[in-house]
């Protein structure tokens, strides 16, 4: 009986120290994020379209909205679908990311996400017939291809980790960096992502990335409804996050309007809807 009310009593003293056995840690805080306050994010419209998974891309006339294997051409002017693309169950475009209009055609970042080893490709799509029509193997390189760009006469390439794969490669995404290569994909160069940039994107990575106004690179996360600005660093090999624009989109794939460059094209994935935004900045 007194060793009974001797473990009650050393249980209640624990209880009145650390506070309930199961309360759980608290959340660590998130560094300060940079914001000179000078954008304005201002959503115009939104539609749906069921491809509204991965991301968008857009030319003069067309969107191209982006699913894991699932690719629908929209008229900017009335958000119309007239064509698309679909894979084959079981085929080989299992993630299809973020995309891009060059020459007419179609760049997509694909990568065999969630599986490892992480294998990456470049698909290709001509614009008018929605034809798949060329690829790019990236083969087992240093992370999963999430966004490319083609910027005067090279490629940029984001390749992402994630947290919940650390266990069977042995990496967390502070391993996320974006490549340099040449036309050929030859590796120019890379930088990785300032820390604090990292602990924002959580458990995950950047899931696109584009020029835009001002000339600065803006990339976003997985989640969080931000837009980040990002420079080139004078020296060394970190990126340099220098702003942030609160945005409708829910992180994701994105793009500029080649014709109006303050249009700002984002996708909302919980509810499959395209967002048009105007983005502007003031000094």
């Amino acid at each position: 009986m007194t060793c009974s009310c001797l473990r009650l009593s050393a249980i209640a003293l624990a209880f009145i120290l650390v506070g309930p056995l199961y309360a759980g840690e608290p959340k660590a805080e998130l560094p300060p994020e940079p914001s000179s306050g000078k954008w304005t994010h201002e959503e115009l419209k939104r539609f749906k379209a069921r491809e509204a998974n991965q991301g968008v891309a857009v030319d003069k006339e067309f969107l191209y909205v982006i699913s894991n294997a699932e690719i629908g051409k929209y008229r900017k002017s009335d958000f119309e679908r007239v064509g698309g693309w679909k894979g084959t169950k079981g085929g080989p475009i299992i993630h299809l990311n973020a995309g891009i209009i060059r020459d007419g055609k179609l760049y997509c970042a694909h990568s065999n996400f969630p599986f490892v080893p992480m294998l990456s490709s470049v698909e290709i799509w001509d614009t008018a017939t929605m034809q798949h029509v060329g690829s790019h193997s990236l083969g087992m390189d240093v992370g999963s291809l999430t966004w490319i760009i083609w910027r005067e006469n090279h490629w940029l390439a984001c390749f992402a980790h994630y947290n919940s794969s650390k266990g069977k490669t042995g990496r967390d995404n502070s391993w996320t960096q974006v490549v340099k290569f040449d036309e050929q994909w030859r590796r120019m160069g890379g930088w990785g992502f300032p820390p604090e940039l990292i602990q924002h994107f959580h458990s995950n990575s950047s899931s696109g990335g584009a020029f835009g106004p001002t000339g600065a690179l803006f990339v976003t996360g997985h989640t969080e409804q931000k837009l980040y600005v990002m420079n080139f660093p004078e020296a060394g090999a970190m990126l340099k996050w220098v702003d942030t624009i609160p945005i409708s989109a829910g992180g994701q794939a994105f793009n500029w309007d080649p014709e109006k460059p303050e249009l700002f094209y984002s996708i909302n994935k919980a509810t499959a809807e395209v967002i048009v935004s105007r983005i502007t900045y003031k000094e």
